[in-house]
């Protein structure tokens, strides 16, 4: 059974901790040891997970069993659009429903406000991409960003529009 809970500061260990078992593998053959490093520092530091949390970054902890088995955060960028910056499951928990449950735990808070539309980046050769089209998003454009030291993040913008629940 699937448990989420909201996490703060507190649990930036926990996230970094999710991080190093997940971001590895997802990213190995897509982008290089180099660059993965460089942006697990750039976006996993504890100062820069405590940076997100303050600027509104609302992060969850799903845990399966009282264990923790994935993490997301979101956050509204203006009203009616909000971002799914990170969600990330241990493998051993793909394929199992921990994402989608995450997914659906942040439609059913953002959709009370009415309609709106969730928006992700997934690197263009990322099979999760496949995973954000079964749960409805779709690619609505193609994006490249320098993030600095010669490094470009390939992606692709996904959406879900949402109607709102009434």
């Amino acid at each position: 059974m699937y448990k989420i809970r909201n996490a703060g500061t507190g649990d930036i260990t926990l996230i970094r901790e999710l991080t190093w078992q997940v971001w590895p593998q997802t990213y190995a053959g897509i982008i290089s040891a180099e660059q993965i490093d460089y942006m697990l520092d750039m976006m996993y530091s504890e100062r820069s997970l405590q940076e997100q949390i303050e600027s509104g970054a609302q992060f969850i902890i799903l845990y399966e069993n009282d264990n923790p088995v994935g993490f997301a955060s979101y956050q509204m960028m203006e009203p009616g659009l909000y971002k799914l910056h990170k969600l990330y499951v241990l493998p051993s928990q793909q394929g199992k429903g921990a994402g989608r449950r995450l997914i659906d735990h942040i439609i059913e808070k953002i959709s009370t406000d009415g309609p709106c539309a969730l928006q992700l980046q997934v690197n263009r050769n990322n099979k999760a991409k496949q995973f954000y089209e079964k749960a409805g998003f779709k690619a609505i454009r193609e994006v490249q960003f320098d993030i600095g030291k010669g490094y470009i993040m390939d992606d692709y913008i996904m959406e879900l529009s949402l109607p709102g629940i009434v």
